[in-house]
């Protein structure tokens, strides 16, 4: 898809939604000898949120998994919403469409994988990390030049950013 027109649809975003593992983070899992699940969240992901955030875009959290420390970052960042142990992720988006009063091409919706693939087909600006799975890639207008978790988040977010100021 041509810039310009990845522009125009980034122009009317009013909520971005974004998966968690393999997008914030490089969908790398550490365990100690307990059991216990550590994730390492990229800064400049964190601070585009922070600014969409700032710019009145609701920021969203659709993710398969439970996770405390995934409820502690992002409510540290002021997200609208997080939805954790989402099966059915189409469910939620359908929830933030209705409780906001949106559009879904008013939505941006990062994803990597598989599961997300029923969320990227429904939203306006279906986007993914580089290293997302081909038939991700193949479902996206905006594909990142970065890797999930190291930076594919901040881009997506100065790209809405830049063109809601136009």
């Amino acid at each position: 898809m041509k810039e310009n027109e990845i522009n125009k649809i980034a122009s009317k975003i009013q909520a971005a939604i974004f998966d968690v593992d393999g997008v914030m983070t490089d969908g790398s899992m550490i365990f100690d000898e307990t059991g216990k699940e550590y994730k390492s969240f990229n800064a400049k992901d964190g601070q585009g949120l922070v600014m969409l955030n700032k710019a009145g875009v609701k920021t969203v959290i659709i993710t398969a998994k439970e996770s405390f420390m995934v409820k502690k970052r992002f409510e540290s960042l002021g997200f609208t919403r997080i939805y954790q142990g989402q099966r059915n992720k189409e469910r939620a988006l359908t929830e933030v469409v209705d409780d906001f009063d949106l559009k879904f091409d008013q939505i941006a919706y990062m994803g990597d994988d598989l599961p997300d693939l029923g969320v990227l087909r429904r939203v306006g600006l279906p986007s993914c990390p580089k290293d997302a799975v081909p038939e991700v890639l193949k479902a996206c207008r905006f594909i990142s030049s970065k890797d999930g978790g190291r930076g594919a988040v901040r881009e997506l977010c100065d790209l809405i950013l830049k063109n809601r100021q136009q």
